[in-house]
């Protein structure tokens, strides 16, 4: 990058480093620290719920997919819509009159504190691999802008470098310097996005009809596919996978998931949150295919060189994981790339400085302070010395979920799923347990704190067993033939298990203790 660029980026850096100190002076306690006083107006909380949405997964990963297959991937986020219009009328009006900091307190008070700290432990294990996974996929943009490659060593010093950034700024400014952040971040992935397919455009020798023409009847099929009716439980984003499965799994997310639920729950009212969950949905729609198109001109780009004739690329694309960041660096005039590193960080950082804060929010509020409250004498604590120590939470998990990004870029280049798959596959693990205990817990009068920690571990479990390596090993063995199953369904599937389990288990009145 050349120094122009540079300023860009680290002027961008300075300012949300600014914005984060800013707000930090308008934090009186933990409430305003993790709730911004519930106070934040509707369409600042949905812009931000994008930011937290769309994360270096869809900057990096979407265009991926684009790449090496087609458009089914949108119907992800066509199931997504469906999945918050569940959530905001089935779940959210539950969690918002709760009335806690933590949607965990909830449970808390529905089946007992041990139910509000299992689920609070269950979240966090599962977020510490989701969220690294998505700084892991930030950091092969970082290491190419860097490094030129993607080797695991260059890799590792890229998570270290965003783990730390982002660690700084959510530490000072809590929620409402997050909201604000993250709404400025995702106006300007938006603007990068829109840039970088004028600039495929413009570098492709062909009017927009060829090359839908070529995409369309590329050698791979067609390019541009969006509706998949096949009827298959091994393909993701097929119409049954989308509009079931995948609105099922975002379900669980934005009902049981701290890190997205957090948003809403700063809003004034229950209606002012579910409006704000079902518009960040919407508006993340059009984001997502704003980096799909990217990934299908690159693939003429990159794929086509006796298309592009003369303007075909000298560089040699090795690994479609770096395709849209090999692009930038390699091809993007300067003050251009700047800006389009600018976009990226700002996709990387909304989504890891979110599930810092909602981790901390739910490791100090759910787990430290009960623990606390019960050793201090009458009169100790204020409401500052909690700030100040939500705070050192804050930098605790920043170092945490750093060292979990590695693990996560270890895991993953072990593997061969599509960064995307990767990423979403693996907050399965939690969801499904926490699916089914959200859902016996609102729509049932069962449940107490044992049949919740079963609910949790057998929810995780069923996940395990559905990894594609253990699916295909233990179905063999019972039915003669390997069977495959895409990660969307598996949280359907532990799920509705998980469910099952915990309604066994009777309401104790003993039980609801107010968190």
């Amino acid at each position: 990058m050349h120094t122009l660029d540079w300023i860009i980026v680290i002027g961008f850096l300075a300012i949300l480093t600014s914005i984060g100190f800013f707000f930090s002076r308008k934090n009186k306690n933990i409430k305003d620290y993790f709730l911004g006083g519930r106070s934040m107006p509707t369409w600042l909380v949905a812009f931000a719920a994008v930011g937290t949405s769309i994360s270096a997964g869809t900057f990096v990963g979407a265009p991926q997919i684009a790449f090496d297959s087609n458009f089914t991937y949108i119907m992800l986020s066509v199931g997504a819509i469906i999945g918050g219009l569940m959530a905001a009328y089935i779940i959210l009006p539950a969690l918002y009159k709760a009335n806690t900091i933590t949607i965990y307190g909830y449970l808390g008070d529905r089946f007992g504190d041990g139910a509000k700290t299992s689920t609070s432990v269950m979240f966090l294990i599962g977020q510490l691999l989701t969220s690294g996974s998505r700084l892991f996929i930030a950091a092969i943009a970082v290491s190419v802008m860097l490094y030129n490659d993607i080797m695991m060593p260059n890799l590792i010093l890229s998570i270290l470098i965003l783990g730390l950034v982002s660690t700084i700024y959510t530490m000072a400014g809590g929620i409402k310097g997050l909201i604000y952040i993250d709404t400025i971040q995702i106006l300007l992935v938006i603007g990068t996005g829109l840039v970088a397919i004028w600039l495929l455009l413009d570098a492709i020798p062909l009017p927009i009809a060829d090359i839908v023409d070529n995409l369309r009847h590329s050698a791979q099929g067609d390019k541009l596919q969006v509706i998949d009716s096949s009827f298959s439980f091994s393909q993701p984003y097929n119409l049954m996978g989308a509009l079931i499965a995948c609105a099922i799994f975002k379900f669980a997310q934005y009902s049981t998931d701290q890190e997205f639920v957090q948003r809403q729950l700063t809003c004034k009212n229950i209606k002012d949150a579910a409006r704000s969950l079902v518009s960040s949905q919407v508006i993340s729609l059009p984001v997502v295919i704003i980096f799909m198109i990217i990934g299908s001109l690159l693939f003429i780009y990159y794929g086509r060189p006796d298309l592009m004739g003369a303007n075909a690329p000298a560089d040699a694309l090795n690994d479609s994981r770096q395709i849209f960041p090999q692009y930038m660096f390699n091809h993007m005039p300067v003050g251009v790339l700047g800006l389009m590193v600018v976009g990226l960080l700002a996709a990387a950082l909304s989504s890891f400085n979110s599930a810092i804060n909602s981790m901390t929010s739910s490791l100090f509020s759910d787990i430290y302070l009960p623990w606390k409250e019960k050793r201090m004498r009458p009169g100790e604590g204020s409401p500052s010395t909690t700030l100040k120590e939500s705070k050192i939470f804050v930098v605790v998990m920043g170092v945490v979920l750093t060292a979990f990004a590695i693990v996560a870029a270890l895991m993953q280049g072990a593997g061969d799923q599509s960064l995307v798959d990767f990423a979403l596959g693996i907050m399965s693990f939690s969801y499904a347990g926490m699916l089914g205990v959200f859902l016996c817990a609102v729509l049932t009068k069962r449940g107490n704190v044992t049949s919740v920690i079963w609910a949790l571990v057998t929810g995780c479990l069923v996940v395990l067993l559905l990894q594609p390596g253990i699916l295909a090993w233990w179905s063999e063995a019972l039915f003669g033939a390997p069977v495959k199953m895409a990660w969307v369904w598996w949280v359907v599937i532990g799920g509705a298990i998980s469910f099952g389990v915990c309604c066994l288990g009777k309401k104790k009145e003993t039980a609801a203790v107010k968190a």
